[in-house]
């Protein structure tokens, strides 16, 4: 029997792939919470190929509320930051403490992220916070760098063959 995990996902094509190969070992439950995108068009659309790669991958998709509001009040003094900057780290921290949160009330005993998986997003940070958090939580936190053996550009390539929207930026205004 596969160990189940608590999947945060950003967005559809990057979920297509990481998906794809955690579902080898683990029983994947995907869990969309990005208050950081904007505008809320761009966010639905991104939550809709997030359903369709659910279809089509067959795992469970839960999904969060959109705290658009929230992600604006906390990262708003930092919004002059560069990618990768300390507003970065905040929507890491925010997105991952929701993760943990929810895979606890889910009764899972683990989690983990996709974001890993693009260049702008920083392994490292995502991987101590999430070690973090699930001290914080009691659970487990799968580490990964999935951009790691040419992952992104799967990820792309996936994409491509399945006709999925792939976004140019990260999904915060400020990174637009």
């Amino acid at each position: 029997m596969k160990t189940p995990i608590f999947l945060h996902i950003c967005c559809g094509p990057d979920a297509l792939y990481v998906v794809d190969l955690l579902s080898q070992n683990y029983k994947v439950t995907g869990y969309f919470y990005n208050p950081n995108i904007h505008p809320p068009k761009e966010y639905h659309l991104r939550l809709e190929e997030t359903k369709k790669v659910a279809r089509l991958l067959q795992f469970d998709l839960v999904i969060g509320d959109y705290e658009d509001k929230k992600w604006f009040h906390m990262t708003r003094k930092f919004k002059d930051e560069p990618e990768k900057g300390t507003r970065c780290d905040i929507c890491y921290s925010m997105r991952l403490d929701k993760t943990a949160q929810k895979a606890v009330e889910k009764g899972f005993e683990m989690f983990t992220t996709v974001m890993s998986l693009s260049p702008w997003k920083k392994a490292e940070t995502m991987n101590r916070m999430g070690r973090m958090l699930a001290r914080k939580y009691g659970i487990k936190f799968l580490e990964a760098n999935f951009k790691k053996k040419d992952g992104f550009k799967k990820s792309v390539e996936l994409s491509k063959k399945h006709g999925l929207y792939r976004q140019n930026y990260c999904g915060c205004l400020y990174s637009r």
